[in-house]
């Protein structure tokens, strides 16, 4: 093993915060990872890493070190891609919603596998927001309001909001016209992950969100789910307009309130500053940017 390869092999084990994680990365039997690394130290004269049962941690020096070693690898990547044919390659890993993934992504992803064949993509799919540097995944695409989390956000678009319910349910309810019309309904409830509180109706009013806070007798913390008791007619609920349009077209659910539309969801690209270089990141975030551009949201 290498010396820049030893580099590669330390920053993966502080992020991953695991010998075994790091070296399941890099393809390599985890007692070589660990010689690498006791070597690494020895050279260097100073210990990096303080390794517990649980995970591994950096001592000071051990992340000044690290510090450094993004830097070089940065540079060591960028020289080599001007000198070579400059495809991306490598192991890619994003975290996408299923149906965003599903919908948006995989009909076109032949196209961008073709486009470079050098680079493999690992696609997680889930609603959290994951511990990118950790969990050593380099992008994630989510959607809402982004707290400040030391990552890069890169909007991608606004996903259109309806509000809607079935036919059962406005059968037994009625239709609401107005805001004011809901003080009688109920809705889906839906618990942030942030607060762990049910999240409020949203709507439009004179230009401004009001947000209505209103009875639910079955709360989730799943979106799919939340959809499927709106459909069973549990209550009213909100949701982006692409992922219900085919119920609204069966008749399976109907839209209300459509004077008062919730505000628009922002759909984002989240990644960590160290990953900003990387090819194959950029080459990823242009392509998700343009199917968004293209997409009916």
């Amino acid at each position: 093993m290498d010396r820049l390869d030893r580099l590669t092999l330390f920053v993966r084990v502080v992020e991953r915060r695991s010998f075994s994680a790091a070296a399941l990365d890099l393809g390599l039997a985890r007692s070589t990872a660990t010689q690498a690394i006791k070597q690494l130290e020895s050279d260097l004269g100073a210990r990096l890493l303080e390794r517990t049962t649980r995970h591994v941690a950096t001592t000071l020096d051990g992340q000044a070190f690290y510090q450094k070693c993004l830097a070089i690898l940065s540079e060591v990547e960028e020289a080599e891609n001007a000198f070579r044919d400059a495809q991306p390659r490598g192991l890619l890993r994003v975290d996408a919603h299923g149906l965003i993934t599903r919908r948006f992504l995989l009909p076109r992803l032949h196209e961008f596998l073709d486009r470079y064949p050098l680079l493999d993509l690992q696609i997680g799919q889930g609603d959290r927001l994951v511990d990118l540097v950790r969990e050593g995944v380099d992008c994630v695409i989510r959607s809402g309001e982004i707290e400040d989390s030391g990552l890069i956000v890169r909007r991608l678009g606004e996903m259109t909001e309806i509000t809607c319910a079935s036919p059962r349910y406005l059968a037994e309810f009625g239709i609401p016209k107005t805001p004011d019309d809901l003080e009688h309904h109920r809705v889906v409830g839906f618990l942030s992950s942030r607060t762990g509180q049910i999240l409020p109706l949203e709507l439009l009013v004179d230009g401004q969100v009001r947000y209505i806070e209103m009875r639910s007798r079955v709360t989730v913390n799943n979106s799919d789910t939340m959809a499927d008791l709106g459909r069973l007619g549990f209550g009213l609920f909100q949701a982006p307009r692409y992922r219900l349009q085919q119920d609204l077209d069966d008749g399976t659910l109907v839209e209300v309130l459509a004077d008062y539309m919730p505000p628009p969801t922002r759909l984002s690209a989240l990644y960590p500053q160290n990953r900003h270089t990387a090819p194959r990141l950029r080459v990823f975030l242009d392509w998700v940017s343009q199917i968004f551009r293209e997409a009916d949201l």
